[in-house]
C-alpha cells in the first residue's frame, strides 16, 4: 500500500490559498461603514469574512507559497491588512460627510451641546449627526451600496495581487486628499442651512439693537431652533440628489485607489 506523503509546501499552499485573502477581507469588513460598526458583533463580521473568502478564492490565481511563521509571511499579512483597512477607511470618509453635516448645522442652531454616544463609532456626536447618519445609511442600503463595496474588495485582488508590492506613497496620498473632499462636500450640503440660519441670527441682532430691553437669548434660542427644524425639513427635498452625487464621487474615489499604480 502506497503511503500518502504531504509536504510542508503543500500544506502552506492549501492554507495560504484561503488565509491570505481572508486577511484582506477581514480587515476590510472591520473598517467599512455599517458592517464595521461597533454595534455589529465581531462574530458576525468574521463569519461574513469567512463566507466571502470561500466564494472569492475559486476566482483567484494560486497564492504564493510562504511559511506563515517566517518574516516574509508576517510582512505579507501586514500588506494584506493594510490594503483592506485602506479600502474600508476610504469608504468611512464618505459616510462621515453626513456626520459633519449634522455637526455644522447643530452648532449653528445652538444644539452643539446636545450630543450623545454614537454606537457605530464609540464617539460623542450631536443628535443631528445621528439623524443624517441614519438617513444616509438607510439610503445607502436601499441603493445596494453594500453590494458595490463587496465587489470592490473582490476587484482589489486584481489591482493588488497577493504577494505584490502592496500600497505605495501615491495610495496614502490619495487617502489624505479625501479629507479635503470630505469637508468641502459636507459644507456643500449644509451651506443652504448655514446661510439661512445666519440670516436669522442677523435679524435677531437687528432686533436687539432696535429694542435693547428685549432679552435676545431668551427669545432667540427657541425661535432659532424652530427655524432650524423648518429649514431642515425643507432642505430634505434636495438631500437625495446630493446624496447620490456624494456617494457616486466617493465610490469613484475608492475605485481610483485601486487604479493607482
Amino acid at each position: 500500500m502506497q503511503e500518502l506523503v504531504v509536504s510542508e509546501a503543500q500544506i502552506n499552499q492549501f492554507i495560504g490559498q484561503y488565509l491570505w485573502p481572508m486577511m484582506r477581507i477581514s480587515a476590510f469588513y472591520f473598517a467599512i461603514p455599517i458592517i464595521g460598526a461597533r454595534v455589529v458583533p465581531a462574530r458576525v463580521r468574521i463569519i461574513l469574512a469567512l463566507f466571502t473568502t470561500m466564494l472569492v478564492v475559486p476566482l483567484l490565481p494560486n497564492m504564493p507559497v510562504i511559511s506563515f511563521m517566517s518574516l516574509e509571511g508576517m510582512i505579507l499579512i501586514m500588506k494584506e491588512v493594510l490594503i483592506g483597512l485602506a479600502l474600508g477607511f476610504s469608504l468611512q470618509v464618505v459616510m462621515h460627510i453626513f456626520i459633519l453635516v449634522g455637526q455644522f448645522v447643530a452648532l449653528k442652531m445652538g444644539l452643539g451641546f446636545a450630543a450623545q454616544n454614537d454606537p457605530s463609532s464609540g464617539v460623542s456626536v450631536t443628535i443631528l449627526s445621528q439623524f443624517y447618519l441614519l438617513l444616509s445609511t438607510l439610503l445607502f442600503l436601499a441603493i445596494n451600496g453594500h453590494l458595490v463595496v463587496i465587489q470592490m474588495i473582490v476587484d482589489s485582488f486584481e489591482s493588488f495581487p497577493v504577494g505584490g508590492a502592496g500600497l505605495g506613497p501615491a495610495h496614502y496620498l490619495h487617502i489624505v486628499k479625501l479629507f479635503s473632499w470630505m469637508f468641502s462636500s459636507a459644507l456643500l450640503i449644509s451651506l443652504p442651512l448655514l446661510t439661512s440660519m445666519m440670516i436669522v441670527n442677523i435679524s435677531f441682532g437687528v432686533m436687539s439693537r432696535s429694542a435693547p430691553q428685549m432679552n435676545v437669548f431668551t427669545v432667540g434660542m427657541p425661535i432659532t431652533l424652530l427655524f432650524g427644524y423648518i429649514l431642515m425639513w425643507y432642505s430634505l427635498s434636495n438631500f437625495l440628489p446630493l446624496f447620490y452625487q456624494i456617494i457616486d464621487e466617493g465610490l469613484n474615489a475608492t475605485r481610483m485607489l485601486l487604479e493607482i499604480k
